[in-house]
């Protein structure tokens, strides 16, 4: 009898090996992150001028931006622009260029030329830049010097967050803290001609 079942087990292990093999690889395939792009630039490349402080004495226009792979889940976004190529009054602060928040999970872009407005109809809010103004700031690296790289991060939340247009880029990023569900990330480069 123990001799019978020795061979059930040494002939039943590789069977067992096998199934737990072919559970593992049966899994469909993860799902791809939060994919934030442009079809105004490339990822890492160059920003055209109409979208910096070199189109002046014209205004600059924010770029398109458009998403995909929202996570489930998804009640809003928000969007952080800034400049990680600036240390402000020799502390870690960077340039805010723009910031929006409470973007509907129904959205999956931001058109060209985003208005200047606090709140956007569809219920984003923009909050203040560097230049202590709502809305978008044009990239502005002085042609002195390397190429500056300006990140465009969008988040996908769980909420919406409770804060209006004066809020600081520290303050959106604290009410961010334990609802982002994914992240997704646009580089382009600019510097004066």
């Amino acid at each position: 009898m123990k001799r019978f079942f020795r061979m059930a087990v040494l002939l039943l292990t590789p069977c067992a090996v096998v199934v737990g093999q072919t559970a593992a690889t049966s899994q469909p395939p993860a799902k791809p992150g939060l994919t934030l792009t442009s079809s105004s630039f490339e990822d890492g490349g160059i920003i055209p001028n109409k979208y910096t402080q070199a189109a002046a004495p014209e205004k600059p226009i924010s770029p398109a931006l458009a998403w995909t792979h929202v996570p489930d889940g998804t009640v809003s976004f928000a969007l952080i622009l800034h400049d990680p190529d600036t240390s402000l009054m020799h502390t870690t602060e960077e340039v805010l260029h723009w910031m929006v928040f409470n973007i509907p999970a129904t959205a999956t872009s931001l058109p060209e030329g985003v208005g200047d407005q606090a709140q956007l109809a569809d219920g984003s809010i923009q909050a203040l830049n560097r230049a202590k103004k709502v809305g978008y700031l044009g990239m502005g690296a002085s042609a002195a010097g390397p190429y500056h790289h300006y990140v465009f991060e969008l988040f996908a939340l769980d909420t919406k967050l409770s804060l209006g247009p004066d809020a600081t880029r520290a303050d959106v990023l604290k009410a961010m803290d334990g609802h982002i569900l994914g992240k997704g990330v646009l580089v382009g480069r600019f510097h004066r001609p």
